[in-house]
């Protein structure tokens, strides 16, 4: 890995010297723009929407839009005054319970690593992070940008996790959450179910991205010259006409892949005593009983009734 930033946290009068490394890399595949005939790379040129003369990046400036085709330019003097431009620190303002950051403020990861003699603090700082059971609120200037991030410990690195300011986060704002749409208490109690049938440790490794591996697979078959399998057509589910007949069928069918026993034969009431209607599944299999049980009682029936007129013809 490469640093990508070099610098200390402050830690109270304690410095810290520290790399910057990312944490995380994507893994999408990745296409470049070409002419379809001979596949030639598409290049663009930087032309000024004014003069229609190309630019180079020396002439190159920031703008801010303010509205109305007026523009604001900056050039790099302006930004040499800013006290990001040169700062080199991450500054450590509090320490907090994890569980009281919301997840939704976390924008990317980075790990530290200890540079030079720094190695002591380091381990200083992590254990007792590790053993506080808090992370730490930090700022950081990165990008020319300062940005609030969090310090915590994890496979016994520092891990950074930028993130976003309060006012970055958009608030809900849809029709629905004014309606007064209320789930009744067997709904409830059968989407619980499902949650609990459902529920597992959480293990990453065992999800993959099979998007990229089936498009990676076209990829490798275009260059060895070959013919592409036709991926299997998704399973079409059917829009939910009934809620509770839904969530019972989705029940049923968890416990079914888990090889546990199906939720039959529990009564047809829900847990407020309200009659619950039986959904495909179940009723599939109800009609199946009763015809096996009619059966049955028909082949007693017809086996008593030979047996009894075999008996008056002997007595006959």
């Amino acid at each position: 890995m490469r640093a990508i930033w070099k610098g200390a946290v402050s830690f109270g009068l304690v410095s810290i010297g520290v790399k910057l490394y990312a944490a995380t890399e994507e893994k999408s595949i990745r296409f470049h723009q070409v002419h379809r005939t001979d596949a030639g790379r598409i290049r663009y040129q930087r032309v000024c929407s004014v003069c229609g003369e190309q630019v180079s990046y020396d002439d190159i400036a920031k703008g801010y839009d303010l509205g109305g085709g007026e523009m604001v330019v900056l050039t790099d003097e302006d930004f040499e005054g800013l006290p990001l431009s040169t700062s080199r620190a991450i500054d450590v303002q509090e320490f907090v319970p994890a569980d009281q950051i919301d997840p939704i403020l976390f924008d990317k990861a980075y790990y530290l690593e200890p540079e030079g003699t720094a190695t002591k603090p380091y381990v200083l700082l992590r254990d007792a992070l590790s053993d506080s059971d808090r992370v730490a609120i930090v700022k950081i200037a990165l990008r020319q940008r300062e940005q609030l991030a969090t310090l915590r410990v994890r496979d016994g690195v520092l891990v950074l996790n930028t993130m976003l300011w309060p006012d970055e986060v958009r608030t809900p704002d849809f029709a629905f959450l004014d309606e007064k749409i209320e789930a009744r208490p067997p709904e409830l109690a059968m989407a619980a179910s499902l949650i609990e049938s459902m529920s597992a440790d959480f293990k990453p490794e065992e999800f993959t991205d099979e998007y990229r591996e089936a498009l990676q697979e076209v990829i490798d078959a275009k260059v060895a010259g070959r013919e592409v399998a036709a991926p299997a057509a998704p399973e079409e589910v059917a829009p939910a006409v009934d809620l509770m007949a839904a969530l019972r069928a989705s029940v049923e069918r968890a416990r079914a892949a888990r090889g546990e026993a199906g939720a039959e034969g529990r009564g047809e009431s829900g847990e407020d005593g309200e009659p619950v209607e039986p959904t495909p599944i179940s009723s599939a299999r109800s009609r199946r009983g009763g015809k096996g049980e009619s059966g049955k009682a028909s082949g007693r029936g017809g086996s008593k009734r030979s047996t009894k007129s075999s008996r008056s013809r002997k007595s006959a």
